[in-house]
């Protein structure tokens, strides 16, 4: 179907606009159809299966593209992955994108740390902060915990310094 742009009054089929929107940036399959749907392509599947037979359109391509990105922005696997989930991506082509990314995430995640935060957590509230930073950017519990504890921040010792403060029981 022949669609009319508004702006040049050019008509356009499915497949260009589909061509048009791969040249600016890798797209998932699900991602394109959606975009052709709402520019009132309704066969928009048809022309995402085509696309991607002709190898115009590929999903690795895009989890490979994505995953790079996001990892240079300071992102962690587990936000990867789950906006790769969000775009449909088939999990064995995340599985392979993250692992052909071949990171050592402690590293990334250390790094991020260094730069967002100078000093290391030295109270609970701080080790609470820095935790709760890298875990919204997708960084496992796991890898937190040994990032904050190289850094010298032991959640431990901070929060049992906290505890030994002046705290006296309630009265009743």
């Amino acid at each position: 179907m022949l669609r009319k742009n508004k702006n040049t009054g050019v008509r356009r089929g499915g497949r260009d606009t589909a061509l048009r929107l791969l040249a600016r940036r890798e797209h998932s399959a699900a991602e394109l159809a959606e975009k052709l749907k709402r520019r009132g392509h309704g066969e928009a599947r048809a022309i995402v299966d085509r696309l991607a037979a002709e190898g115009w359109q590929s999903d690795a391509r895009y989890a490979q593209m994505l995953v790079r990105h996001r990892i240079e922005q300071g992102y962690g696997p587990l936000r990867i992955r789950a906006e790769l989930a969000a775009a449909r991506v088939p999990d064995a082509q995340v599985r392979a994108a993250l692992d052909d990314a071949d990171v050592d995430w402690l590293a990334r995640c250390a790094a991020l740390r260094a730069r967002k935060f100078r000093n290391a957590p030295g109270t609970p509230a701080e080790w609470r902060r820095q935790y709760r930073y890298l875990a919204s950017r997708g960084f496992s519990a796991e890898t937190v915990r040994a990032v904050l504890k190289d850094a010298g921040g032991d959640p431990r010792s901070a929060f049992e310094e906290e505890e030994a403060g002046d705290w006296e029981p309630p009265e009743a």
